[in-house]
């Protein structure tokens, strides 16, 4: 019987399990981002307002991290990674992104013709669609070479993606969690106040972090309905033997998910994938004062929607306090674990705490550590994966 490779389902947003991402990549596993579909700041705004499509920046983050845990296409994460500059005329922007369009750029001479020719050609087609008044400053090429691929497949993301990897090589899946493009996230917060979109409720004012956040919603703001899950990220869900949750902003990038329709069945319809959740090094805006065992409470609560799901979590990963004072990186705390011990234990859920921070960049991941903690609980890529999660 032929050997499959343990299939990895990370929900996160573009940038905080880069490393993790990296890491498992390189050691062979099968895997699949679901990203969120609902970033409203950024240059995605723009292109959100200009185009009325979902955002495509955590899109275009995993695949590009994606490629580079595969050792794939090393040129195309740079070019992807490039920016316009922030303080330029708008006529220096226009030539700025003019020079990418005509590929008289050196890293795109130096790609294979048709990968090459594939970029400039949806480079091409977005700069044609593109408004004369577009807020230029500061855009990811990667994010305008995304947008004219989804333009080139008639509007339709999957489409758009599927065709990136095939250009690029890339194994591994990225999903937005939702194709609609009109997802609204509203944080409801303890104080009384609403906040519709999600890079406000990223930026929380110090007297709003303060107040805390009392509820998350997403919706279609076309429909003011439920906001539908991708098809291809339930798919993932469903054939996973591994869903870990973060690291990343917990209540725009991980607790979201669990509000897409048809997200919590497909979880809870995988009966024998472990569910992992990895918490965070610092606190931040969100989450200002609050300990990671509460916000695993809060995360529980969410995935009670469903019934079938008896164990909601089987493992978390939480990062070692090694300081018997408190400490901060910046203007942000080290997250605390509270009462995490009796909680996992009363839930039947595995603690494995480690020092899992970066060694270089403090109140990051170590994308290594984790990896290695995570192959201590799951089959190896070389293993036949189990049948049943404990």
């Amino acid at each position: 019987m032929a050997t499959v490779k343990p299939h990895l389902v990370l929900f996160s947003g573009g940038t905080a399990c880069r490393t993790i991402n990296i890491a498992l990549a390189q050691q062979g596993y099968r895997l699949t981002r679901i990203v969120p579909a609902w970033d409203s700041g950024g240059s995605s705004k723009a292109l959100r307002e200009s185009f009325g499509m979902l955002p495509v920046g955590d899109i275009r983050q995993a695949l590009m991290t994606m490629a580079h845990g595969e050792g794939r296409a090393g040129d195309v994460v740079r070019i992807c990674n490039a920016r316009l500059s922030e303080e330029a005329s708008a006529f220096d922007l226009h030539a700025e992104l003019d020079f990418f369009v005509s590929g008289a750029h050196p890293l795109l001479q130096r790609m294979p013709p048709e990968l090459g020719s594939a970029i400039v050609n949806y480079l091409a087609l977005f700069r044609a669609r593109m408004p004369g008044e577009f807020d230029l400053r500061n855009g990811s090429i990667g994010n305008f070479i995304l947008t004219g691929a989804y333009f080139a497949n008639g509007d339709n993301i999957n489409r758009a993606i599927a065709v990136f990897k095939g250009l690029c090589g890339i194994a591994g899946n990225v999903w937005p969690a939702s194709v609609q493009d009109d997802i609204e996230l509203a944080a409801r917060l303890n104080n009384g106040k609403t906040l519709a979109r999600q890079h406000l409720v990223t930026r929380l004012s110090s007297e709003d972090a303060a107040a805390g956040i009392a509820e998350i919603t997403l919706r279609a703001t076309a429909t003011r309905g439920a906001v539908e899950a991708n098809p291809g990220a339930l798919e993932a869900i469903r054939s996973a033997d591994a869903l870990i949750f973060g690291p990343g902003s917990f209540y725009t990038s991980i607790l979201p998910h669990l509000l897409v329709d048809g997200a919590l069945a497909a979880i809870g319809g995988n009966r024998h994938a472990m569910r992992i959740f990895i918490g965070n090094i610092l606190e931040c805006a969100e989450t200002r004062g609050a300990t990671l065992s509460a916000l695993l409470d809060r995360f529980l609560g969410s995935m009670k929607a469903y019934p079938g799901i008896d164990r909601p979590l089987t493992h978390v990963l939480s990062n070692r306090e090694l300081f018997p004072f408190d400490k901060a990186v910046g203007k942000f705390p080290y997250l605390k674990q509270g009462e995490l011990d009796e909680f996992c234990r009363q839930r039947r859920i595995e603690n494995i705490s480690g020092v899992f921070e970066d060694a270089w960049t403090r109140g990051q991941h170590d994308g290594e550590a984790i990896s290695a903690a995570l192959r201590s609980i799951m089959p190896r890529p070389d293993q036949a994966v189990a049948a049943e999660c404990p």
